[in-house]
């Protein structure tokens, strides 16, 4: 049978996709082109705000218009929390965020009997880590291993720890081990991921820390770039750096959650920091890893922002001097204690102070990009585009150069100026 894909949100949605396509691969089925014709076709889900459950419908009424005899099914974080939305929507299987092995054995059933399935559970009830396997199906340079699912964090915005459930993490040795069978399967960096990777270890016995986990790996797989996910900054501590820095193969790039640079909505989203602490965090970073790239994702116009907390907020990411950011617009959560909250603000507030906070990012990214100039980096090249060769630096800055053939080749580049999302550098011989 064939099967297409199409996968909507984060990391490790991507990273529960790719395990899929290998568990249907080992099978014996074949993973087929979403926008071609298939047998079935899982669509993968999203739910972190309004905006992405709109993207979902979106995808689901296109897919099942336009294959009305194959079978459609659904899984994900959608679902998850609000299947009945979905009803309707001509879904043949229903799945969620978990129970994956069982998810598939149901689409090859429904294929093969025209019968219809639903594969949930209740989130918050879950206790066990779902081992799936690591790595893709292609010639990717970069994999991501999953180490660590749920969170409990219940920020105010968020509807992830109803959709994830609590936090379950990998096993030592489970990590190290689908660790050992990336490098063996020739993928020269993996992404150390999960939905909120701070909290690992917590439900283990003995409750060892994340620094413990990621000594491990880079010990397993000394040949392999080890990139770290997102961050909270409570984890930042002057241990924790220390035995950091101690990691040859750890790449400088420090994701550090923040969402805002005031405390009043900091304390309005249940984040649990203020601008004092993650400052610190930031400072410890830079301290200890000197030219890395420290990036943050940055919620504007949350409920009740007013203009003096937005100055706020803006005023504190220049001082962070961050290397990139993402920023998005608050976008209401059905679920959430936010979306109940007074001082909603209107859309073209959330996209005028978008755009104000995109330029600040945008100036500090170029700060970034333009202190690297003159400096020797080493380059993963990923692919091509155009007259050039595109990879990514440790600090994860995307690196352009002339040459042939280097596809998942980690080269010396001497960077000399910064060029279009990143930097031109020169081929080191």
């Amino acid at each position: 049978m064939k099967i297409g894909f199409h996968t909507l949100g984060c990391k490790v949605n991507q990273y529960e996709t790719q395990a899929m396509e290998q568990l249907l691969v080992g099978l014996g089925h074949q993973i087929g082109d979403f926008n071609g014709v298939c047998d079935g076709y899982i669509i993968n889900t999203c739910s972190v705000t309004a905006v992405a459950d709109k993207k979902n419908r979106a995808v689901i009424r296109r897919c099942r218009r336009e294959n009305p005899r194959a079978v459609v099914a659904v899984c994900g974080c959608y679902p998850q929390h609000a299947a009945e939305k979905l009803e309707g929507l001509g879904i043949d299987v229903l799945g969620g965020s978990a129970k994956r092995e069982e998810f598939l054995q149901q689409v090859l059933s429904a294929i093969q009997t025209k019968t219809k399935a639903k594969v949930l559970d209740e989130a918050l009830k879950r206790r066990k880590f779902e081992v799936l396997p690591a790595g893709g199906l292609e010639g990717r340079t970069r994999a991501m291993l999953k180490v660590q699912d749920g969170c409990m964090n219940f920020c105010s915005y968020c509807i992830i720890p109803y959709t994830r459930g609590p936090v379950r993490s990998a096993p030592v040795a489970l990590a190290v081990e689908q660790a050992k069978g990336l490098a063996a399967q020739g993928y020269r960096e993996i992404v150390v991921t999960g939905i909120e990777i701070a909290s690992w270890g917590v439900d283990l016995e003995g409750k060892p820390s994340l620094i413990t986990l990621l000594e491990e790996i880079c010990a397993a797989v000394p040949e392999l770039r080890v990139r770290l996910g997102s961050l909270e900054p409570r984890i930042v501590t002057e241990e924790f750096c220390q035995r950091l820095q101690k990691l040859p193969n750890l790449c400088p790039q420090f994701h550090l959650s923040m969402q805002s640079g005031c405390d009043s909505v900091l304390k309005r989203m249940k984040r649990k920091y203020d601008t004092t602490r993650y400052l610190q965090s930031v400072e410890l970073l830079k301290a200890w890893f000197p030219g890395c790239a420290v990036t943050t994702d940055m919620i504007v116009a949350f409920p009740g922002e007013t203009e003096e907390e937005f100055a706020r907020s803006l005023a504190f990411i220049e001082k962070c001097a961050f290397a990139d950011m993402h920023i998005f617009p608050y976008s209401r959560r059905p679920g959430t204690p936010a979306d109940k909250m007074e001082g909603q603000l209107s859309n073209a507030t959330k996209e005028q102070r978008s755009r104000a906070a995109m330029a600040v990012a945008e100036k500090m990214s170029l700060a970034y990009r333009q202190a690297m100039a003159g400096s020797v980096v080493s380059v993963l090249f990923e692919e091509e585009d155009g007259v050039y060769y595109v990879g990514h630096a440790p600090n994860y800055v995307k690196v352009y150069a002339l040459g042939k053939d280097l596809h998942n080749q980690v080269c010396q580049v001497t960077v000399t100026e910064v060029y279009g999302d990143g930097v031109l550098g020169r081929l080191d011989n």
